[in-house]
């Protein structure tokens, strides 16, 4: 079979992005890796997993907000060597590899799957895997890009450009998120945080001028955790996906044979831990994984006869999310058990089929931790000193503070 290759002169493809405008593809590589399979199912996976049910325009994609990163990286490179700081043409277009891929591992519906298909391995563990995977198809073209993004490269600050506290992820899904679901108290300046960024000491600092950009951004993040990735609404609806797949889970484990594409049955009649990763098979079938897998079954389980199989998927399908309640303080056994005991009398269920229409479980967010990865401010005379003591307008304590909320989450009982 003769495979036609492309010229490189037609690698230098522009994308019209609806945050940044045309985004440019900086190296023939980052074309190449555009291309392959891998990276193209990050356009069948929503950023935001669940949160199109809450926010009918988050229906953007890992694939969108990865290409937006690496537009990101770009202006952060530029700024960086204008302030005299050496990154070489290898160096750049290693960091600019590794913000692309640095999604590469997700899975759709990535922390349901997380918590109840796969287990012991993560989406960073995956994406680390899947590079390795690429560099030994690309003959080594990516070993730079992964020692950055596991953190092995010397020059550390190019390991912060990908993942640290004012990193091109966090600048890019911030924007994107915000402008997708319309929450405007997302928006980020983040073109006065890229021109602010310098290097010293091979650590990532913002200049004095950039503070109160700095201020607005925690705030904007403290503000989209509650409002958009903490919703109540999205709460419930991510642990329903979860819930669903558990049970699915489940009942496959007692031999029920549960309509699944493929790639889906695989995880759903086999426990794959960190170390069935290591087969190409497995890898080969998590990377055919989607949206479209998952949504395809539950919408067959919702005739399923099982009837708490059944009457997940058709809560999912049909909007009918559980009830949650918040708490800042734990719901009581008897506050839980209360309302498993309606659902064991009405359905005839054991407590543990109840628990499936009823449980409690608890969320946290802390937007600055004082105790890692630190933000540093560069003033006038080049002394560095903590973001949370160069501030004077914002009340660090409110963003330092780990705040965690409990919830209880029931069915309808009709």
């Amino acid at each position: 079979m003769l495979i036609k290759t492309i010229p490189s002169f037609n690698k230098k493809k522009i994308f019209n992005d609806p945050i940044y405008g045309f985004i440019t593809i900086p190296y023939e590589i980052v074309f190449d890796l555009i291309e392959h399979p891998y990276f193209q199912r990050l356009s069948r996976i929503r950023q935001l997993g669940m949160s199109y049910l809450v926010y009918p325009g988050a229906l953007h994609t890992r694939f969108h907000h990865a290409l937006g990163a690496m537009h990101l990286m770009g202006r952060a490179i530029e700024v960086i060597r204008s302030k005299g700081i050496k990154i070489t043409e290898e160096e750049a277009k290693g960091v600019t590899i590794a913000i692309l891929l640095h999604d590469i591992g997700h899975g759709p519906f990535s922390h349901a799957l997380e918590n109840s298909i796969v287990h012991g391995i993560t989406h960073e563990d995956i994406s680390s895997l899947l590079m390795n995977n690429l560099n030994t198809q690309f003959k080594g073209e990516l070993s730079i890009a992964i020692k950055i993004f596991k953190d092995q490269y010397p020059k550390r600050f190019l390991h912060q450009l990908v993942s640290g506290q004012l990193d091109m992820d966090r600048l890019d899904y911030l924007s994107r998120d915000s402008f997708f679901t319309g929450v405007s108290e997302g928006i980020v300046g983040y073109d006065r945080i890229i021109k602010m960024l310098n290097v010293v000491d091979d650590r990532l600092v913002i200049e004095e001028k950039a503070i109160y950009s700095i201020e607005s951004f925690l705030i904007s993040r403290r503000l989209m955790y509650w409002q958009v990735y903490l919703h109540k609404t999205v709460l419930a609806a991510e642990n329903l996906m979860i819930n669903i797949l558990k049970r699915a889970k489940e009942l496959s484990a007692k031999g029920e044979d549960l309509f699944a594409t493929p790639s889906f049955a695989e995880f759903l009649k086999n426990n794959h831990t960190s170390s069935s990763f290591k087969n190409a098979t497995i890898i080969k079938k998590f990377t055919a994984l989607d949206d479209v897998d998952i949504m395809a079954s539950v919408k067959v389980w919702v005739h399923h006869p099982d009837f708490i199989l059944s009457r997940l998927a058709s809560m999912m399908i049909n909007r009918r999310l559980y009830k949650i309640t918040l708490s800042n303080t734990p719901f009581t056994k008897n506050e839980l058990k209360a309302q498993l005991n309606i659902y064991r009398k009405q359905y005839g269920l054991s407590e543990k089929e109840a628990s499936y229409l009823a449980f409690t479980g608890s969320i946290s967010n802390k937007v600055y931790n004082l105790d890692s990865d630190k933000i540093y401010i560069l003033q006038k005379g080049g002394k560095l000193i903590d973001f949370a003591k160069a501030t004077d307008q914002l009340n660090i304590q409110v963003l330092k503070k780990e705040i965690i909320k409990h919830f209880l989450c029931y069915t309808f009982e009709g």
